[in-house]
């Protein structure tokens, strides 16, 4: 009943339908474009939020997401290259069939997997996330803190290629919320002087500059005269246009099974797209009967990682409607939204807010459906628009719709400031291997943390003994240990195997 009421609330809203509609088209069209993400393009239009009801504002960032994830197929299998980095495993059948003349058939087969595998999502965090709030409203401030380490260290541990860099990246994130006047004793901490730093950092600048001017920064310093036009090899047989129903009963058995693991890996903090379709890819090519065939250009290929990368879109969100704790960085976008507007975002927001969260659900579900429609009739046209335009015209573009974004929030110089010196630093993170993700998610989740620890400080009698005290905060504390030991385990084992073979021969 309370979905059909979010329903009700989009469609009487002639507004709110408006903004889905674009959310679906500038997502498709945004995922597509090489190396402008998703959340490139929510970090620029957060500004536009401040200006709209919140509603309306949550349902086109959260729409742009998800067609976003699905757009990222479209440069991956025409031009090979993945708009995305959740297309990164569509590449290996996507572009093969389009060297087949297959690119209309692997089209469409990314459209349906994708939109199966997000409706599972979806439907997931329907049902996930008041049943995990009606828990969550018993715990205290131990064991909100414990979930926010747990939160810190599995992302610090998964997002990044190393353990090390990516505790570094988070610890950077945290470190820079830090910034501004101390909650409770008002001393100003980490600002030198400067009168704009007392209220801390705003997240606008520092989401368009991680995001987007480092993105400018790295298309600048690639050549790309080398790449060449992409010419699309046109299909001979008119049955290569088109997905039969005997190729979709083919591809269904590899959607669920990649929906499944998307959902799984999108309850996980920080883990994201890109983990949850090479994990689907290798799952499904294993037990695949023609395993041997993917890469060569099979429909199953593609079914598996864009059904994968599609269904984490609704777990991920399970975190922040849940417990207050982003799960990814379009989560961690949209809580910035919430506080935007004044909602307060945890287990009580379905009794506070309940219309909003309800409608943001329906949203999510008609997204699916007109990005579904967009990928089955247009993608093969937005790919081939994507490919005229040079992107000696697309990204000074972008750097000067960034720095426009930057200044709308708060109307400040400074902020634009801010957004190219973070420019330069997500710069520097992407050449080192850092993560700017893990930075985000922890900028935007130390204050909370450092909310929960003073207040179980102030509860406690005896410190921190409050915490052994607590046996759910001592559960959230011993998974990241346990995570953060196997991945050390795992990686210690496959530097050990060569060296091993070596031996043995």
């Amino acid at each position: 009943m309370d979905l059909i009421n979010g329903f009700i609330t989009i469609f009487s809203s002639p507004i709110t339908m408006l903004f889905i509609v674009m959310g679906s088209v500038l997502g498709v069209v945004v995922g597509a474009v090489p190396g402008l993400t998703a959340s490139a393009a929510i970090a620029m239009l957060v500004p536009i939020t401040y200006y709209i009801d919140p509603l309306s504002a949550l349902a086109f960032l959260y729409v742009i997401g998800k067609a976003g994830r699905f757009g990222g197929s479209i440069s991956a299998i025409l031009f090979n290259t993945p708009g995305t980095t959740a297309a990164a495993a569509t590449i290996l059948d996507g572009h093969p069939m389009t060297q087949k003349g297959q690119a209309g058939k692997a089209l469409k087969t990314a459209s349906i997997s994708s939109a199966i595998g997000d409706f599972t999502g979806e439907i997931l965090l329907i049902c996930g996330a008041l049943t995990i709030a009606t828990f969550t409203k018993q715990l205290g401030p131990p064991e909100y803190f414990a979930i926010y380490v747990c939160a810190f260290l599995i992302i610090g541990s998964v997002i990044s290629s190393s353990v090390l860099k990516g505790i570094v990246s988070t610890l950077f994130g945290a470190s820079l919320a830090m910034i501004g006047l101390d909650p409770i004793t008002s001393e100003p901490r980490f600002t030198f002087g400067t009168i704009e730093l007392y209220n801390g950092l705003s997240l606008v600048p520092l989401l368009i500059g991680l995001f987007v001017i480092s993105e400018v920064f790295t298309q600048a310093s690639h050549d790309h005269s080398k790449d060449g036009r992409h010419d699309t090899i046109k299909a001979k047989n008119p049955d290569d246009d088109h997905l039969s129903m005997a190729e979709v009963k083919r591809c269904l058995p590899f959607i669920g099974k990649g929906s499944a693991i998307g959902s799984v890996v999108g309850l996980l903090p920080g883990v994201g797209s890109a983990v949850a379709c090479f994990v689907a890819y290798g799952e499904g090519r294993r037990k695949a009967k023609n395993g041997d065939k993917w890469g060569t250009g099979v429909i199953e290929g593609i079914a598996a990682p864009e059904s994968a990368n599609n269904a984490v879109s609704g777990p991920s969100m399970i975190p922040l409607l849940a417990l207050g704790v982003p799960g990814s960085t379009i989560a961690a976008m949209l809580l910035g939204v919430f506080m935007i507007h004044g909602i307060q975002v945890g287990p009580q927001i379905f009794e506070t807010s309940g219309d909003i969260v309800y409608g943001l659900f329906a949203a999510g579900l008609i997204g699916i459906v007109l990005y579904f429609l967009i990928g089955w009739f247009g993608s093969a046209f937005i790919g081939r628009q994507i490919d005229k335009v040079p992107p000696i015209m697309i990204y000074p573009s972008i750097l000067a719709v960034a720095c426009v974004s930057a200044y709308t929030a708060r109307s400040s110089l400074f902020d634009v400031g801010l957004a190219c010196l973070f420019g330069v630093i997500g710069y520097l993170m992407r050449v080192t291997n850092l993560s700017t993700a893990a930075a985000v998610i922890a900028f935007v989740l130390a204050p909370g943390a450092e909310q929960a620890l003073r207040q179980s400080l102030l509860l406690s009698d005896n410190g921190f003994a409050i915490f052994m005290d607590r046996p759910v905060a001592l559960a959230f504390f011993a998974i990241p240990v346990f995570a953060i030991s196997l991945r050390i385990y795992s990686r210690m084992r496959s530097e050990k195997t060569p060296a091993e073979m070596l031996d043995t021969a």
